[in-house]
């Protein structure tokens, strides 16, 4: 392992993760009714392409990302934030694992190791 590499913290992705997923949702909600006709458009379809393909990018695969993209194909559905509640539901699930994580090294931390005599 090369300590030399700069690394990104998750923080940095996740907040760029959840404000594209506002943003995405924004635009399927307010913008593309006035514009386009309804969520059946192709601009639809390739938002939501584009959409899941970065927050994939970003946070690695996860399984809520799978039923909000088969969401967004239906036409009224577009109008729920599907990709924020996405994002968000990744967050809460990785900060719990982070707790637990925490919670087992603190069980398991120097101090109460034995050391052989």
């Amino acid at each position: 392992m090369n300590h030399d590499t700069p690394s990104i913290t998750p923080a940095p992705r996740l907040r760029a993760a959840l404000i594209l997923a506002i943003i995405a949702d924004l635009v399927q909600i307010v913008v593309f009714p006035l514009f386009v006709a309804g969520g059946a458009s192709p601009a639809d379809d390739v938002l939501d392409l584009s959409v899941a393909g970065v927050l994939t990018l970003l946070l690695g695969w996860h399984w809520e990302f799978l039923p909000s993209f088969l969401a967004k194909l239906v036409p009224v559905v577009d109008f729920v934030p599907l990709w924020t509640l996405a994002v968000a539901n990744v967050y809460r699930t990785q900060k719990r694992l982070a707790m637990a994580a925490e919670g087992l090294a603190q069980d398991h931390g120097p101090e109460n190791v034995s050391r052989p005599v």
